[in-house]
């Protein structure tokens, strides 16, 4: 894309505070930005108490890397996106005695003009597969469901 030169490395933190036990305890989740500052606990996580967890947070960084890969390849293909939204649903499952995150689903709508649903769909699935969080994540099933809007 002209005008867009990223860096070849980028460096990006986030940190998380915890006090007490696990049943009583909690967390603080921050990120470098400032932006996100968020409080997080077994509550949160296992009984939906108010506060995020390291699932929904996994999902909205798996849709926002998802939608931006979409949008490229859309943008590339010379079929730039009016809008998309996308929803990650990240399923957390008992395996013995912990967890493990079974599946993600993507379902992803777009706005989009004049292409082809075969083609709206290779791009789609591309970017599922190359976006930098989907390869992070190669270890878990993610599936996609494009609707158009």
């Amino acid at each position: 894309m002209r005008g867009m030169n990223p860096p070849d490395h980028i460096t990006r933190s986030a940190s998380v505070h915890w006090t007490g036990d696990i049943a009583r305890g909690s967390g603080k989740i921050a990120v470098e930005s400032g932006l996100v500052s968020a409080n997080y606990s077994f509550g949160t996580r296992f009984a939906k108490e108010p506060g995020t967890n390291p699932e929904e947070l996994l999902g909205a960084t798996l849709a926002s890397c998802f939608t931006m890969a979409f949008t490229l390849g859309l943008t590339r293909a010379s079929h730039p996106p009016t809008t998309i939204d996308t929803t990650a649903h990240v399923e957390l499952s008992k395996d013995g005695e912990g967890f493990t995150i079974t599946k993600i689903a993507l379902v992803t709508t777009v706005d989009i003009p004049g292409i082809e649903d075969a083609a709206l769909h290779e791009i789609a699935e591309g970017a599922k597969t190359h976006c930098p969080i989907s390869k992070a994540l190669a270890a878990v099933a993610i599936t996609l469901e494009v609707k158009r809007a």
